[in-house]
């Protein structure tokens, strides 16, 4: 029996965080119109099956369990879960987006950066794709490694930085354009909250409103937390500008009306990186 290859761009999960990411440069580079939005907007719903087992996947990426036994019983579960998608379907579905990916993107660019979990993306489609045709030794192995990511808690550290010299009271402490080389070549380094925020905005991209009612619940709290880091801060220099920046966080993130926009999102990720940052100082 030969060996069952894994195929990243018929990989559901992989499919996703690469359009995802995509998303990340062209918000950061205010385009308006982005062809990876649309493509998730149209091809990812939750009344399709790649949708459907876009969430088995998120299921198995994130979800986290203290005893093996329940994390064995829960990747049982989404093996059943998947067995009930209808599979002639759901190849046409990811047939119809390469498709699109490729008419509209470089796919050997937008498929180059690294994924710091790849081998679970890899071996849940082993298990989702080729659960019949795995040799013994395969299947074992691509189970485990599941098994490893569900009972396994990382915290992970980045290690972009923030310039010494603010020379603008606006929110240049993380110049845009050390910004955007950074998001390009470091994705992973994208924070939970990042990821969040980018997940809400496209959640609710037909729905400005839910966006702005989640930013507005949101700014309070990260400017608490920036508040209480930016007193620690012993340059005198240095605090009255950052202390100038987190006082501008509602301006920078919310129009007169308290609603939301793109550039809304370029703050936020912004306000974000400068709170990751922070905690280094």
């Amino acid at each position: 029996m030969a060996n069952f290859r894994h195929n990243k761009l018929r990989n559901t999960g992989l499919l996703f965080e690469f359009l995802l990411r995509q998303v990340t440069v062209d918000v950061l580079n205010k385009d308006r119109e982005s062809d990876a939005l649309k493509i998730i907007k149209k091809r990812f719903n939750e009344h399709m099956e790649v949708g459907k087992e876009l969430a088995l996947y998120n299921l198995l990426v994130t979800k986290k369990f203290k005893s093996d036994k329940k994390a064995d019983f829960f990747l049982s579960e989404i093996l059943r879960h998947r067995d009930k998608l209808n599979n002639s379907v759901l190849r046409r579905e990811k047939y119809n987006i390469i498709k699109e990916i490729k008419e509209k993107y470089d796919v050997n660019q937008l498929f180059s950066s690294k994924v710091p979990n790849y081998k679970v993306f890899a071996s849940i489609y082993k298990l989702f794709e080729g659960f019949g045709n795995l040799k013994p030794d395969e299947k074992t192995e691509s189970y485990f490694i599941i098994i490893e990511g569900i009972t396994t808690f990382n915290k992970t550290k980045s290690d972009t930085f923030i310039p010494k010299v603010l020379k603008d009271k606006d929110l240049r402490i993380l110049s845009y354009k050390v910004l955007l080389e950074k998001f390009n070549k470091k994705y992973s380094n994208l924070t939970n909250e990042q990821k969040k925020l980018l997940k809400e905005y496209i959640s609710n991209i037909s729905n400005t409103n839910n966006f702005s009612i989640f930013v507005e619940t949101q700014l309070p709290i990260l400017k608490e937390r920036l508040n209480s880091k930016v007193k620690k801060v012993k340059d005198k220099v240095l605090k009255i500008k950052l202390h100038e920046a987190v006082n501008c966080i509602d301006k920078f993130c919310l129009n007169e009306s308290k609603q939301t926009n793109d550039n809304s999102v370029v703050q936020l990720l912004r306000y974000y990186e400068l709170d990751k940052e922070l905690d280094k100082i």
